[in-house]
């Protein structure tokens, strides 16, 4: 099938690499021309696991393009994906500019029937909107359909998650446009669900939001086994296995962070505001993992003393391992918290370093985890990182000033923290 994606971030490239692999004619389309090119010499704009040989391979086989031009994709092809950012505003709602943006560059260039997907996360109400702009462009409304197809990708395994999804989600106003994205998506071989826009729409708002509920309800439990004295990976280990509720994202650590669990919460939050519902429970979900953080740091400058003087290791900057981004990365407010208190920080991320470089170039960066520990005061555990999983925790102490470990993602045995004198604290002990 002829395939349009527009936008080439996380969920619009993935998208468009991954339909070009399964045979497809897809055309990518971003509108910065500093990207487009290093699209096009096989370059991708973000890290990801698997996307650039991807990539690679879908332009040397031909079956991906690379334009800067909405209106040219959209006339080639005879299903357009619209699949780009949708930011939070100052009241949680995501801003649907470049969305509506979208539509009016689709909206002149559709001279055959044409079926516009929302890939983007978006409220309740957008495809009806996107469907009000197309037609006030003169667009005959049997030439067109828009469907609500949202994505549930993870980043760093967003290849695999494309590919082998749990479900895929369709939603539409007319059969026969649902079952041209179940003729796209049928080499996959997985579930789908068809149901209508409204629905489809809300399913990406209620996951996330579960999901991220999940998380900040764990977290709650930390702070009472550390009150109380017990585990709190025993007890996530002992509700998990209940079939009922999985032990799936029920991992005590610093809390979610990323582009989608802050954003699709504030946006669930603000669809239920719209309609007349107050949504308590995920006002407390933010609330906890807000929290979360700041009490982990609060202990550490307990411990210490103060920051005033101190100099604190960071492993780990990215929000979580396998990725670049930073976006509501727990690595920024600790940084924060840090500096403003009078501490020196010396941070380590085998991937995100130069995205925080950017927000703080005056803080220390290292080139490996033994390095980021030297003369440390205290190391704190930030990113789970594969290659922080086998460390020679022997030679990581005899680094330091003071063998002090504050992980923030249970990475370690306190056993063999403690074994090679390091004092050891965590989430929930």
């Amino acid at each position: 099938m002829k395939v349009a994606v527009v936008g080439t971030g996380y969920v619009g490239l993935v998208t468009g690499v991954v339909l070009a692999q399964l045979g497809n004619d897809v055309v990518c389309v971003d509108k910065d021309a500093a990207k487009v090119e290093k699209l096009r010499q096989g370059i991708p704009p973000i890290y990801e696991p698997g996307i650039e040989e991807m990539l690679k391979r879908g332009l040397e086989d031909g079956f991906l393009q690379i334009s800067d031009s909405v209106a040219e994709a959209t006339g080639r092809s005879e299903i357009v994906f619209i699949a780009v950012g949708t930011p939070p505003g100052e009241d949680g709602t995501p801003d649907l500019t470049a969305v509506r943006a979208v539509a009016n560059e689709i909206a002149p260039s559709i001279k055959r029937y044409t079926v516009i997907v929302n890939k983007s996360t978006v409220p309740v109400g957008t495809g009806d909107m996107v469907e009000e702009i197309i037609l006030s462009h003169g667009i005959e409304p049997h030439l067109f359909d828009v469907v609500s197809n949202p994505e549930f990708l993870r980043e760093g395994s967003a290849i695999r998650d494309t590919l082998e999804p749990d479900r895929i989600v369709i939603g539409a106003k007319r059969r026969d446009a649902a079952l041209r994205l179940v003729e796209l998506y049928a080499a996959l071989e997985r579930p789908m669900i068809i149901t209508d826009l409204e629905s489809a729409e809300l399913i990406k708002y209620a996951g996330n939001s579960f999901l991220a509920m999940k998380i900040s309800f764990i977290n709650a439990i930390s702070r009472v086994a550390e009150l109380c004295g017990a585990n709190v990976q025993d007890v996530a280990k002992g509700i998990g296995l209940d079939s009922r509720i999985g032990s799936q994202f029920l991992s005590a650590g610093l809390g979610y962070g990323g582009s989608c669990f802050p954003k699709d919460v504030q946006g669930m939050i603000a669809t239920s505001q719209r309609y007349g519902y107050d949504f308590r429970l995920l006002q407390e979900v933010i609330e906890i993992n807000q929290d979360q953080t700041a009490h982990f740091v609060r202990r550490l400058e307990t411990r210490l003393g103060g920051f005033e003087g101190k100099r604190i290791a960071l492993m780990g900057l990215a929000f979580k391992p396998n990725t670049d981004d930073i976006r509501d990365a727990k690595s920024l407010e600790i940084i924060h918290a840090i500096t403003s208190a009078g501490g020196t920080v010396c941070a380590y991320d085998p991937i995100a370093e130069a995205n925080v470089r950017r927000i703080y170039p005056d803080i220390e960066y290292a080139e490996g985890v033994y390095e980021v520990a030297q003369d440390a005061d205290a190391l704190v555990v930030v990113t789970e990182w594969n290659e922080f999983r086998q460390l020679d925790l022997a030679r990581l102490g005899a680094c330091m000033k003071q063998k002090v470990m504050f992980d923030g993602r249970r990475l370690y045995k306190r056993e063999a923290a403690e074994r090679v004198g390091f004092e050891y604290s965590t989430i929930g002990g």
